[in-house]
């Protein structure tokens, strides 16, 4: 059985990680979430964690979280789910292509390479964009599409080897928030695909 981190923090409500405590208890996914990690005690997924008698920590920069999660824990797979701490070297290191994030834009498959969407289009990276801001310059370049991708972490900032893309045809009404409604009913279910691939083995 694989060993799962989820790292949050205060930005979201913890709906990733809701999916993949589901998806565990469903028996989908063969694994264990051991610890979920924030940087503040002020996190919503904390309660869902609570909720379901999962253990949690509350950690600060000072804290050594990869001897933690290595030693402590004996961690297979980190999960970011909207943490907002810089994850250091070291730890990209320790879990090298185990640390799983997912960012709001299409991620190519090589460094100056692009996405190609269903309609043939160029998908926008979004790289340095978070959530929101990503969305709106979906809507702002009058793309076709909108999408998210699950990718390893690595030193290269929003870019590493990648496990899963979803597309989402933007409507001519969407707002950010319509479109996000949408798209991450599309996340969940590409985190929780690329969670099967490696721990249903």
């Amino acid at each position: 059985m694989n060993k799962l981190a989820v790292l949050i923090s205060d930005g979201g409500t913890g709906s990733n990680m809701q999916a993949i405590i589901d998806a565990i208890e469903n028996k989908i996914l063969k694994a264990e979430i051991v610890i979920v990690v924030s940087d503040t005690p002020d996190a919503f997924g904390l309660q869902r964690a609570s909720k379901h008698k999962i253990p949690t920590l509350i950690v600060s920069k000072k804290d050594n979280l990869t001897e933690l999660l290595y030693s402590k824990y004996g961690v297979d797979y980190i999960v970011l789910a909207g943490w907002k701490m810089i994850v250091p070297a070291h730890m990209i290191d320790t879990f090298e292509n185990r640390i799983l994030n997912l960012h709001p834009g299409f991620i190519p498959d090589t460094i100056d390479g692009v996405v190609s969407c269903p309609d043939g289009s160029g998908g926008e990276w979004n790289r340095g964009k978070f959530t929101e801001k990503a969305l709106q310059h979906f809507l702002d370049k009058n793309d076709s599409y909108a999408g998210s991708t699950v990718h390893f972490l690595s030193h290269e900032f929003d870019f590493g080897p990648i496990l899963k893309r979803c597309f989402v045809k933007i409507e001519s009404d969407d707002t950010v928030k319509s479109l996000y409604d949408r798209l991450k009913n599309e996340e969940h279910k590409i985190y929780i695909e690329s969670l099967i691939s490696l721990c249903n083995k």
